[in-house]
């Protein structure tokens, strides 16, 4: 069953969030490493319909509850510490009560927990009174992951530095359908990077990218459909060959996908496993799904979407 919900709902003091899955349109790592060590990374990612639920409201304490459960203490989970460095960046306790409903599957290339982390932060400060546009709150998203601070306002942008520095922001894309694909083996992303040190790939076209996201301002409502297909058709992902030699059902899924009629811009999301597509249609996209699904593989129907829609899945 698929339940449509808004981006920020409220109940009193008690705030529901739709915490959105990610993709990445482009994701170019460099073989230069920045002071900490970390790679340098150009990373342009937009939000998908299919998300998490995350509720936050008021509590003598903090507590905060997984459903499903996770392998980890919550108390090592991203969402805690994206409670507890916030009200430690404020000067505040952290008294909150966060419940969080997962529908995005782990070790996808999906941005779940980074998700569930930074709708945290914008439902605590929704809760607490802090300007989520504040800087501090930006240091602490970026203290947590890399992909943290795009969740703070998840609009299609293009972030630097490690990955976590915001470079630009854009238009939302049209709500176009897409299909992901996953596999039950996961990728790692350290030995993703570890491989790619080993035999780099070139970054793709980058500023093709960016050029046909500014589009997206330029035009009409009637042609914001052709502006996101020149979008889509300059994905890249230079963790994508990676991936696939890593992992040999990776490059399975994605050949199969490629192969279905209908599909353009199949591409391994971050380091993977998950393997997404943009479809014509929707009911096309959710026949793919099932095709897939059938193969014993996880996949799901969704859409590209702007912050204020998301969907459970």
């Amino acid at each position: 069953m698929k339940t449509h919900m808004a981006g920020c709902a409220s109940a009193g003091h008690r705030i529901v969030l739709a915490a959105p899955a990610k993709v990445n349109l482009y994701l170019g790592v460099h073989t230069h490493k920045d002071e900490r060590g970390y790679h340098l990374v150009d990373s342009v990612m937009a939000a998908l319909a299919l998300c998490d639920e995350v509720t936050v409201e008021p509590a003598g304490d903090l507590q905060v509850v997984m459903e499903p459960g996770i392998d980890v203490p919550v108390e090592r989970s991203n969402v805690w510490k994206a409670a507890v460095r916030l009200a430690e960046a404020y000067g505040i306790e952290p008294h909150a009560r966060i419940r969080v409903v997962r529908h995005i599957p782990m070790c996808a290339g999906l941005g779940g927990s980074s998700s569930d982390a930074g709708t945290t932060l914008r439902g605590l400060c929704a809760l607490w009174g802090i300007d989520v546009a504040d800087a501090r709150v930006a240091e602490v998203a970026r203290g947590i992951g890399a992909d943290v601070p795009f969740f703070l306002d998840p609009r299609p942008t293009h972030l630097v530095g490690g990955g976590d520095v915001l470079a630009e922001a854009f238009c939302d894309l049209p709500p176009l359908p897409a299909v992901l694909v996953k596999p039950d083996a996961g990728v790692s992303t350290v030995a993703a990077y570890r491989d790619f040190d080993r035999d780099p790939v070139p970054e793709g076209d980058l500023e093709t990218l960016l050029t046909a996201l500014r589009g997206l301002d330029a035009v009409n409502a009637l042609d914001a459909d052709a502006a996101a297909a020149q979008v889509l058709a300059h994905t890249s992902n230079n963790l994508d060959p990676v991936a696939c030699r890593l992992l040999s059902v990776e490059a399975e899924v994605k050949s199969w996908l490629a192969a279905q009629h209908d599909t353009a811009s199949v591409l391994v999301t971050g380091s993977g496993s998950c393997v997404f597509a943009a479809v014509k249609t929707s009911a096309r996209a959710a026949e793919i799904a099932a095709e897939a699904r059938a193969r014993g593989w996880w996949s799901c129907a969704t859409e590209f979407t702007g912050v204020t829609d998301a969907e459970i899945c």
